[in-house]
């Protein structure tokens, strides 16, 4: 276009006859999109519930919800054995 608008202007300006270049038409190269491999990071998301392991006989679950005001609350529960803290943790 560029090229097409330059050579106008020459022609009315100094009058030459200069050629108007054509497009050249290109054709599409179709390409297919990579596929899509979604990451998942470490980090939880905010709200889901953490167990870990205090000592030999005692497990920590975190409950972290956020609260009317946008706030978030701190909830633990402690528990003897992993399952019965995520059955804890289930029940919030």
């Amino acid at each position: 276009m560029q090229r097409q608008a330059a050579a106008k202007i020459d022609r009315q300006i100094v009058g030459t006859e200069a050629e108007i270049p054509r497009a050249e038409e290109q054709s599409r190269v179709d390409t297919t999109p990579p596929d899509f491999k979604p990451y998942k990071p470490k980090v939880r998301k905010s709200g889901t519930d953490c167990v870990t392991m205090i000592n030999d006989h005692l497990y920590e679950g975190q409950y972290m919800p956020t609260n009317a005001y946008g706030k978030r609350e701190s909830h633990n529960i402690y528990a003897k054995t992993r399952e019965e803290c995520e059955e804890k943790l289930s029940a919030m």
